[in-house]
């Protein structure tokens, strides 16, 4: 502790909201501790803050942005925390409540399907706002679930009349021949996250008739050439996989009153060497052009396990050592 030694209290009305803002075994509070000065502990219907003046305030902010958004009828998760903590050290904790702004749908479940990252709440706005949007960023970030829940809203309010979700095949260590059954059997297990995704949205039974319509169509890339997508919001997700042509081929399918989102991960690319990266070029080509905006996510917007954060940030920082080696 500072010599510039102060306290804070925080009421609290509701004694369930102190399981939620201590979580399991106080660990919430545990993470508060180790990114600033200070100790906490509770006194009757009170949370004291204990410790360095800047940094009580700063942790006096971040409850009662949580305690609000309790009394809102949200729940608070131990990554959501954690989050949230690391805004209040960047002293942007007025942020937090942004982040419930914006519910983009519910599941069949009835679950709440919104942004939960800064980065997350501006790829939601960015789809909303242009016809072209490239979400950018590693493995968990949410961007193909996110461009689902979008589709899935702009269908359900008649914005468009279809949704188109692909992904090009692209081997990674196992030949498509030697895999069983025909073509489509042989593409299915390169689109089964598009599937699972739109489980969890949908339900099995609505999507399965979505499907029988036409309404939602599930495809390999390949399966584009030739067409022009009309009224439709259509998904190309692991872009980094697909080649220069691939890229422009899709680009110039869409057709009036369509939508499109590209999503992928510039570090996992697949394709053969020698070949190009259609997702790495195309940020060259379209940076300028009015309707279309990138969005880069990063090991910040990582909404699974904590540890896939940590296991984003060891991998940029060996292909750096790697990288500076080669140099």
């Amino acid at each position: 502790m500072t010599e510039n030694l102060a306290e804070a209290r925080v009421a609290i009305s509701n004694v369930n909201d102190i399981a939620f803002l201590f979580g399991n075994r106080d660990s919430n509070i545990k993470c508060i501790e180790q990114q600033f000065k200070v100790r906490i502990v509770t006194r009757g219907g009170e949370i004291a803050i204990i410790g360095d003046e800047k940094d009580v305030k700063s942790v006096e902010q971040l409850f009662n942005q949580m305690i609000q958004l309790l009394q809102g009828g949200n729940s608070l998760t131990s990554n959501e925390v954690k989050y949230f903590v690391k805004l209040a050290k960047n002293g942007e904790s007025e942020k937090i409540n942004d982040l419930y702004d914006g519910v983009v749908c519910y599941t069949h479940r009835g679950k709440m399907i919104k942004p939960k990252t800064i980065g997350q709440k501006q790829y939601v706005s960015a789809i909303k706002q242009n016809d072209i949007v490239f979400g950018i960023g590693p493995a968990g970030t949410g961007k193909t679930y996110l461009a689902m829940a979008m589709a899935v809203t702009a269908f359900k309010e008649k914005e468009v009349s279809r949704i188109i979700l692909t992904r090009p095949a692209v081997e990674a260590g196992e030949k498509l021949g030697f895999l069983p059954g025909d073509l489509q059997d042989k593409v299915d297990p390169y689109l089964r996250p598009l599937y699972d995704a739109l489980y969890d949205i949908l339900g099995v039974d609505s999507f399965r008739r979505y499907m029988e319509k036409g309404l939602i169509e599930v495809a390999p890339l390949a399966y584009m050439r030739g067409r022009t997508l009309d009224d439709a919001f259509v998904i190309l997700d692991e872009a980094q996989n697909t080649t220069s042509e691939q890229m422009k081929m899709f680009l110039t399918r869409l057709g009036f009153g369509s939508k499109a989102v590209i999503t992928g991960d510039l570090t996992q690319i697949d394709l053969p060497k020698g070949v190009y990266s259609g997702l790495e070029e195309i940020q060259e080509i379209l940076k300028d052009v009015k309707g279309i905006q990138f969005v880069y996510l990063d090991d910040t917007d990582v909404v699974r396990h904590e540890v896939v954060q940590r296991i984003i940030k060891a991998y940029e920082k060996f292909e750096e050592k790697r990288q500076r080696n080669v140099e």
